[in-house]
């Protein structure tokens, strides 16, 4: 019982943090908005997920997103990079530009703003996913007489 509240909540730990560097790879993008030359990154969110909490060492390519080409240097020798936690990194890919721009800048700040809110609304969402699950835990653990 206790393996399955510990697997639960660790997926949700992951999902978490993802969505956290996911916010702040969106505002790098948002930053260099203006920076001639600078290439928009992201990455897919659900590929990034399932191999994190899956344990994959090696990247999957194959995004349906608007984003194109794994990194190079995400990937060493098949093996996926980590964070400095230990964590397996997503595999960054390179925005596919909806327009040409003189400057060869390829951030879309129509795009990027709604990622923006898109990854805000999950990320809270999954937190008051947690604290319900915690709240009806330990509305669980709690004798009758207590109540």
């Amino acid at each position: 019982m206790i393996n399955r509240l510990t697997q639960t909540l660790d997926f949700h730990a992951q999902a978490l943090q993802l969505r956290a560097d996911r916010q702040r790879l969106i505002a790098s993008n948002i930053a260099n908005a203006d920076t001639p030359g600078y290439q928009a990154r992201d990455f897919d969110f659900s590929t990034a997920l399932r191999n994190a909490t899956s344990g994959l060492r090696t990247a999957s390519g194959g995004s349906t997103s608007a984003m194109a080409g794994t990194l190079g240097s995400d990937i060493a020798a098949g093996v996926m990079r980590r964070t400095a936690d230990g964590r397996p990194a997503p595999a960054l890919q390179y925005a596919l530009p909806s327009q040409t721009s003189a400057d060869s800048n390829t951030v879309d700040m129509d795009r990027e703003r709604a990622s923006f809110v898109d990854n805000s609304v999950n990320y809270e969402a999954t937190l008051r996913f947690v604290n319900g699950s915690v709240r009806t835990l330990l509305d669980a653990m709690k004798s009758a007489n207590q109540g």
